[in-house]
């Protein structure tokens, strides 16, 4: 089985927007829900969207849903109800995506956390999850590029997509369903003269397939780039990802085998020179 969205495919399969990025970094206060905690950072950097590490940060109480089977007959796949675990849970590794929703920041976050004992992987809910203790964290904003969550015809979600922009030289970008993740960050890159890059990215795959030979076989995943690069135009993309059981996998992905299944938000950052 793989996903069959509801609506009508869109001619353009990635979308991307240039931006100027700058270094994010600074300490999120405890007592705040994530979300307030990361939008009162951006804000402090004159920043709209962007990308932020949130490794480190502690929790209480943690909330987070899982990638899901859809039931509605629309969707091609859906969330979890939301996990509720009991006391605090530190974030081991955490991609949060930032741009604004319904008019407010917003932001999209997948990452890895753990009581001490259990180890979880899913997708953070920021307007519930509360921060435990002060952290300092740091990523990467942009003052006129951002992601904003809006309506998509073709999978019926309402999804981060790249906004605003200029002349510099990094992307914000989505890439859209039954593309391949490898060899569409390489033709994006290409196109936009981009051969050496930091990847920063969260979204979905139908079937994971690993470099590896190993597998995650499930229509419906949670994923976030994991140090992954853009070297002489050739994408090395290592990830983290967990399936609708709480499997959590991790591996870098095969060439031509790895179809994204609902999105992927993507920003390339460079590291050479570009036009």
């Amino acid at each position: 089985m793989t996903m069959v969205h509801p609506g009508p495919r869109a001619a353009r399969r990635a979308q991307a927007r240039r931006a100027t990025l700058r270094p994010i970094h600074g300490r999120l206060r405890a007592g705040q829900t994530v979300m307030q905690a990361v939008a009162d950072l951006f804000a402090a950097h004159g920043c709209k969207g962007g990308v932020l590490s949130l490794a480190g940060v502690a929790c209480e109480p943690m909330r987070y849903v899982l990638p899901a089977l859809s039931t509605d007959g629309l969707h091609a796949a859906w969330y979890s109800a939301t996990h509720a675990p009991a006391g605090r849970w530190t974030i081991d590794s955490a991609t949060a995506i930032v741009g604004c929703k319904d008019g407010a920041p917003f932001l999209h976050c997948h990452g890895i956390w753990s009581d001490g004992g259990d180890i979880a992987m899913g997708h953070l809910l920021p307007l519930d999850a509360v921060i435990a203790r002060d952290a300092q964290v740091q990523g990467l904003g942009a003052a006129e590029t951002w992601f904003e969550s809006l309506p998509d015809a073709e999978t019926a979600f309402t999804l981060f997509t790249p906004q605003g922009g200029g002349d510099g030289p990094a992307l914000f970008a989505r890439i859209l369903p039954g593309e391949d993740v490898v060899t569409a960050i390489e033709t994006l890159a290409a196109r936009n003269g981009i051969a050496d890059a930091r990847l920063h990215g969260v979204g979905s795959i139908d079937h994971i397939r690993f470099a590896q030979g190993h597998r995650m076989d499930c229509l419906a995943t949670e994923l976030r780039l994991d140090g992954a690069r853009l070297a002489q135009g050739s994408a090395h993309v290592p990830i983290q990802a967990v399936d609708i059981h709480g499997h959590i996998a991790r591996g870098t992905l095969a060439r031509g085998e790895n179809p994204v299944g609902v999105t992927l938000e993507l920003i390339i950052e460079p590291t050479g020179d570009t036009p």
